[in-house]
């Protein structure tokens, strides 16, 4: 059973020791010289069981550190963080990705990886551009886990019932909207419909714009127009009400998690999503998972796409074992048997050494999110500037209820789009 909060301690000696969500929940003893090392993140139940995995094997290979997990997902995620920066008591190691850890680096929120190379981390491996990918103002704030992009999942068993071809890598939003519509109807279904309410994902807003020459974000903050938020908002407007979307209480439910999305949840046919995220989905769904790229503008066109750090593991700022830290992200990182408990469900990883390794192990879900980001290759554009301070503020309290508000029909297109620029230039300003 998925579960939005879960929370681990592992024993040093490598074993489970129980729950620690409540007053009665087991503890273990800490020994006087024993490390505790607090680690955060969101996401699925695989990926918890993954995690505390590699965590069971690094106490394993290194007494005297005890590993205390927690898994929070949706807002409660970020609700966690915040009351821990603002009590100075974050997380020792906690779990960022590319729209976040430029906000929260800024806020101080993280301690700066640098000084831990070469002696604790080891990261020259990766490469200057991937490094770059978790540098914010010349220092490293973070370090990716894994290599994903953004990426269209379908049911391969749906389209193939309802005999219709699912979208390619050429595929526009003109041939996505009417692939959807006929998805709806196929199903001849009420609570099944082609696709999702897409204009309520900020990454996917991005692709689109950068397939048109704009972007999400830029050095001063939004980079976008009203007249581009507007172009947004219509086409999921049409789509919706010619019957290509989930209904409006259905796409409200996604808290952009697996486990509430229109796809996972059998609502849909399609979903949008990161390519890491097959694996998760995959475990989800009856049906066998198609992946693809995002649809483009034109065809030929720019796809809006890069290559991105799937996942991050920071340090909290206020850390007392900032050392010990930065060991188990190594160990997480670059230790071929965690490579191997981890798959590639946080993205192909970065190590040469860990993925040459792992992808004789993977299975054809595993393979298939390998195959996709070394298939964009030459698909893919620059990463872009780091996401301004308020970033995350406005895709969940600007974005999202803005969106929903439009699905629901209770402000019209120009309102919507006016509100998002207005309301998103206030709160990335006052970030």
């Amino acid at each position: 059973m998925l579960i939005n909060r879960r929370s681990f301690m592992l024993g040093s000696a490598g074993t489970a020791a129980g729950l620690v969500l409540g007053a009665g929940g087991a503890r273990s003893a800490f020994a006087a010289d024993e490390t505790k090392l607090r680690a955060m993140w969101w996401g699925s139940n695989d990926r918890a069981k993954r995690t505390l995995a590699v965590a069971k094997l690094y106490q394993e290979k290194n007494s005297g550190t005890t590993i205390v997990g927690e898994s929070l997902n949706g807002d409660a995620y970020w609700t966690k963080v915040s009351t821990q920066m603002a009590g100075r008591s974050i997380a020792d190691i906690f779990q960022l990705e590319p729209r976040t850890i430029s906000d929260y680096s800024k806020r101080g929120a993280c301690l700066a990886l640098d000084p831990f190379i070469p002696s604790a981390l080891q990261v020259d491996a990766f490469g200057k551009d991937m490094l770059n990918l978790t540098t914010v103002d010349g220092k490293l704030w973070g370090v990716g886990l894994g290599l994903n992009s953004f990426s269209l999942f379908y049911d391969g068993d749906a389209f193939a019932k309802a005999g219709i071809t699912p979208p390619g890598r050429d595929t526009t939003w003109k041939e996505y909207a009417d692939i959807a519509v006929e998805m709806s109807k196929a199903a001849g279904r009420k609570t099944y419909w082609g696709g999702p309410y897409g204009a309520r994902y900020s990454y996917v807003f991005d692709a689109w714009l950068r397939q048109r020459g704009s972007s999400l974000y830029d050095e001063n903050g939004l980079g976008f127009s009203v007249e581009d938020a507007k172009e947004w908002f219509a086409y999921w407007e049409e789509l919706r009400k010619r019957g290509g979307t989930v209904s409006a209480d259905i796409q409200t439910l996604d808290q952009n998690t697996i486990d509430t999305n229109c796809l996972a949840l059998g609502n849909s046919a399609m979903g949008m999503a990161y390519s890491n995220q097959m694996v998760g989905y995959q475990l989800l769904m009856k049906g066998k998972l198609g992946i693809d790229m995002l649809p483009r503008e034109t065809k030929g066109g720019p796809s809006g796409h890069y290559y991105r750090p799937a996942l991050i593991w920071s340090i909290g700022a206020t850390t007392e074992h900032g050392e010990e830290a930065a060991k188990f992200i190594d160990f997480f990182v670059n230790d071929v048997e965690a490579g191997k408990l981890l798959g590639v469900e946080r993205g192909v990883p970065m190590s040469p050494a860990v993925r040459e390794a792992i992808l004789p192990t993977l299975n054809p879900t595993e393979r298939a999110t390998v195959d996709y980001i070394n298939g964009l290759k030459d698909q893919v554009g620059g990463y872009p500037p780091p996401a301004p301070i308020g970033s995350t503020e406005f895709d969940i309290s600007i974005l999202r209820p803005i969106t929903d508000e439009l699905a629901f029909e209770q402000i019209s297109v120009a309102d919507a789009a006016a509100r998002l620029v207005s309301e998103g230039k206030n709160t990335i300003k006052a970030g």
